[in-house]
């Protein structure tokens, strides 16, 4: 008989061509559905950036006690720093540094994520800034065209509407001369 072994893994949610995800701890041999040990948090590849909600701490545990992730679900944690952190613990098992050393690693990790996170928002909506204002001045370029035209056109009517006066004009005298006459 087979040993089982746990694994962490995504079990599929929502609907079609627009999935998300569970993170789940479940036994190796059932079902990518079904039934599972412990829910760990979600994963919704959707959104951009991608929005993940895990319980780290129980993450943490799962990953110490042995329990083996897929290959998108170690990308996952190791994003989250789930592997940073048991990598930190076990510098302060051997005595390589204190748990207050690795506290601080681990924060300052942290935080440099937290600022190229920022970072990336603030290109983001000064790209998106930069777009518009291109789209404002390429319609403005596209209003002043259209009003050239018109005022073209209105200045073609009115030269030909004073042309046409002015050709009835003569007429009119012409056929007052004779009447006086």
């Amino acid at each position: 008989m087979k040993k089982s072994s746990t694994r962490i893994r995504l079990q599929r949610h929502g609907r079609k061509n627009y999935a998300f995800y569970s993170i789940v701890v479940a036994h190796s041999q059932a079902k990518r559905d079904g039934r599972f040990i412990e829910k760990l948090g979600t994963y919704n590849p959707n959104t951009n950036p991608s929005t993940i909600d895990l319980n780290f701490e129980r993450a943490l545990y799962w990953v110490e006690v042995g329990a083996t992730p897929t290959e998108t679900v170690h990308s996952i944690l190791s994003k989250e720093g789930v592997y940073l952190k048991k990598h930190l613990k076990g510098g302060v098992k051997k005595g390589a540094f204190d748990e207050a050393t690795a506290e601080a690693k681990f924060a300052a990790w942290k935080a440099e994520k937290a600022q190229k996170l920022q970072k990336l928002e603030d290109a983001k909506v000064q790209a998106k800034k930069a777009d518009t204002k291109a789209r404002l001045e390429a319609e403005k370029k596209v209003n002043e065209a259209i009003a050239a035209k018109i005022a073209e056109k209105k200045a073609a009517a009115a030269a030909a509407k004073a042309e046409a006066e002015a050709a009835e004009a003569p007429a009119e005298e012409a056929t007052e001369a004779p009447a006086e006459a």
